[in-house]
């Protein structure tokens, strides 16, 4: 189950909270479903569970927060988007890679692609797949690794009626086995009907936390839609009829020729219409959502919108229409504009307070007549009548005021839950508090002792009365500083940690490069552009064989070998941030060093059949062209050849990790480009300055340093490898391999500690 505490997101620049002070449970076995209009939180209640957002709270999934378990992918299915694969990847590759991230079996894909019904669509790309299909496609990577919870942001956002019942049919069929699902949703239709507990967010505020039924029940009111010219004449013929037969209809005028009514059926009201001989354009069975504000969206979404012919905004969606009979705008004087209809309905159940939540129905029929009700069914203040004055709403009443609210809400709050903010609202109490009006009094008694009350003498004779009313109010103040310092502390502030690394790296790896042809192209282009500049370089002449047989003139800095590594390099680590399937919630990728040593693995083995296919093709092709004579071995292979295979996994090396550092593919190719055209002539300058001492003799005097003689002419190998590295080229790109490597790993340092 999915127990959340006191979320509360981080405050803006004068702007509200996101989310306040937000607490509910999520069952195991059942679906919870999170309703509110766009911008009421929802999405900052859920990055705020999953440790995505910097905030205060906490939330316990099966009794452990998310960063308390080893492997989340298998206890918290996420998705809260469209899948930001890599639109040329299959949909069975994609999954095939995220079954070596999660470490499953890679039987795993097609058991899932079987269970939403993808067989068929295995081989397309994920750039072809339509929003219904990718978004059963977002459903099998969250159930890759098994989750006992799935948490699922608007998951039927967009899609036409059959594929949500799909989905929704899918969701409840692994709450049925025994899991845990939550997702959001603005159409409070959808969350009556397909989930089994309604909690209901407004302006980042708990405002409701209900089962369906009930939520069905106080929320949603079945009623009928009328269109007539003549909608005053059929209203008052309506609340007649209702009146004579003692039942409980109730008739609102929702502006123009539009008129909503509860309590009667499209039969009864086209009858009644026809036996007067009342025109009626339209008649219709709809749902009138009575929530302020629930199932708005923005324009031009398919789902959640709100009916034009809805009650007016914060009317209450209690039972009152059955406690008594009709009170509808015919009750009143024949004077009474449509206006006053909706003001009786109103007033007849009163206003339910949003503060108010939990469970909380009005019980009008309790009510004294010519009052209007809270939502707790108690008195709160008369109605006009007979044309006698009766006090406001807001205006003090002889509530109880020994009551101290402070230390009420404390006792009744659970001693473990988190402390709610000042502003926050409060449950529903049988604890009678003051009103508004009330509470301002106390509190300008509190401060103001002196002061005489508004309409009271203020002479000596009232004065005695006065000076006695605060010394009732010390005690209560020392009870609520005792009641504030036992309060608990504060939610625990919510860190962002980096998502976790692949439990496969190196299978991770090795499926990301080849589930795409990405690299396949750049190794064709690069073989071809390599044979066709080492074709044209010997019909010039004055080309040395080595350079000739890697296709590199003088004029360029990198050969094609070299610059192609170095892109496939960087493509490695940029495509985790142009597509992160890893951390698809995060937008980033996981800087662990398992994950970078399996991509300077795959990158150094691309690297090499890339030198090795390069050389060979130009060998192959000037022998073919121009004879033996150019495609002889040189005597001095063995360095040329290390050399060789420096500069080209060194390329690779600094393509990876300039892209993981700047997070940019472009940026880990221009760090590559950069080491001979800006690198390579400091150190050239550096080494042509004048020096007192020069490093000559060095590789005798190493080897003459290491007694042992190496197996197999080791030593030959180490001599070649410290000659590369002082050559000027070497020496750059060991340099900026250094300076790569350490941004890299300061980087990964400073995102887990920091």
């Amino acid at each position: 189950m999915i127990q959340a505490f006191g979320l509360t997101s981080n405050p803006r620049k004068e702007l509200p909270l996101a989310a306040d002070d937000v607490s509910f449970e999520a069952r195991s076995g059942r679906v919870t479903a999170l309703l509110g209009a766009p911008g009421a939180g929802k999405t900052t209640v859920l990055r705020l569970m999953l440790e995505l957002q910097q905030g205060r709270g906490i939330t316990y999934f099966r009794g452990r927060p998310l960063h308390r378990i080893a492997h989340p992918s298998r206890e918290v299915g996420v998705l809260l988007g469209d899948v930001p694969g890599h639109p040329a990847r299959t949909v069975r590759g994609h999954l095939r890679m995220l079954c070596a991230a999660a470490g499953v079996p890679v039987r795993r894909a097609d058991e899932v692609l079987e269970a939403v019904g993808l067989v068929g669509l295995r081989d397309e790309r994920l750039s072809t797949l339509s929003r219904g299909m990718d978004r059963r496609l977002g459903l099998a990577c969250i159930l890759l690794a098994d989750p006992h919870t799935l948490v699922l942001d608007d998951p039927a956002g967009g899609l036409s009626a059959r594929e949500s019942h799909w989905l929704h049919g899918m969701l409840r069929a692994h709450a049925a086995q025994g899991g845990t699902v939550l997702f959001t949703t603005a159409d409070p239709k959808e969350a009556a009907r397909t989930a089994d507990r309604v909690v209901t967010l407004e302006q980042g505020r708990l405002v409701a936390d209900q089962e369906a039924a009930e939520f069905s029940r106080t929320r949603l009111r079945p009623r009928v839609a009328v269109r007539s010219p003549h909608a005053a004449r059929l209203a008052a013929l309506l609340a007649k009829q209702a009146r004579t037969a003692q039942r409980s209809v109730e008739v609102v005028r929702e502006g123009g020729n539009r008129l909503s009514v509860y309590g009667s059926t499209c039969a009864e009201i086209g009858e009644t219409a026809f036996r007067h001989g009342i025109v009626v354009h339209q008649l219709a069975d709809e749902i009138g959502d009575m929530r302020p504000g629930a199932g708005a969206t923005e324009a031009g979404e398919p789902h959640g919108g709100r009916d034009p012919g809805l009650g007016k905004a914060g009317q209450t969606a209690g039972e009152s229409h059955r406690a008594g009979p009709a009170r509808t705008s015919a009750d009143m004087p024949e004077s009474g504009s449509a206006g006053q209809g909706e003001q009786q309905v109103e007033v007849e159940c009163g206003q339910l307070d949003r503060a108010e939540l939990v469970g909380a129905e009005p019980e009008c029929a309790d009510a004294e007549p010519g009052h209007a009700t809270d939502g707790h069914g108690a008195i709160v203040g008369p109605q006009a009548s007979h044309g006698e004055p009766r006090p406001t709403l807001d205006a003090p009443k002889p509530a109880p005021v020994t009551v101290d609210p402070v230390a009420a809400t404390a006792e009744l709050r659970p001693p473990a839950e988190p402390r709610p903010t000042d502003d926050a609202p409060k449950p529903v109490t049988d604890v009678p508090l003051p009103s508004a009006g009330h509470a301002q009094s106390v509190a300008d008694a509190h401060e103001r002792p002196d002061m005489p009350s508004a309409g009271h003498p203020s002479d000596a004779e009232a004065r005695p009365q006065e000076t006695t009313t605060p010394r009732a109010f010390h005690p209560a103040d020392a009870r609520t500083a005792r009641t504030l310092d036992a309060l608990p502390p504060l939610p625990p502030p919510i860190s962002v940690r980096p998502a976790p690394s692949p439990l496969r790296p190196l299978r991770y790896e090795i499926r990301r490069a080849a589930g795409i042809g990405t690299g396949f192209r750049t190794g064709a282009a690069v073989l071809v552009v390599s044979v066709v500049t080492a074709v044209v370089l010997a019909r010039i002449g004055h080309t040395p064989q080595p350079r000739l047989l890697a296709a590199w003139p003088q004029e360029l800095p990198l050969p094609p070998a070299a610059l192609g590594a170095g892109l496939l390099g960087a493509l490695a680590s940029g495509d985790e941030f142009r597509h992160p399937a890893l951390a698809a919630d995060r937008g980033t990728v996981p800087r662990r060093l398992g994950l970078l040593a399996a991509k300077l693995l795959v990158t150094t083995a691309t690297a090499l059949m890339l030198a090795a296919l390069t050389v060979g093709c130009d060998a192959e092709v000037l022998y073919l062209v121009y004879g033996r004579e150019l495609a002889q071995v040189p005597a001095d292979w063995l360095s040329l050849s290390a050399s060789w295979i420096g500069l080209v996994v060194g390329c690779a090396w600094a393509g990876v990790l300039a892209a993981g550092v700047f997070r940019s593919t472009t940026a880990g190719l221009a760090a590559v480009a950069a080491v001979p055209l800006l690198v390579v002539p400091a150190v050239h300058k550096v080494l042509a300055g004048p020096s007192v001492r020069t490093a000559a003799g060095l590789p005798m005097r190493l080897r003459e340093a290491l007694l042992p003689r190496w197996p197999f002419g080791g030593e030959r190998y180490l001599e070649a490898a410290l000659s590369m590295i002082s050559q000027p080229v070497g020496a750059a790109l060991t340099l900026s391999l250094a300076a790569l490597l350490c941004a890299y790993l300061l980087t990964a340092v400073r995102n887990r500690f920091w």
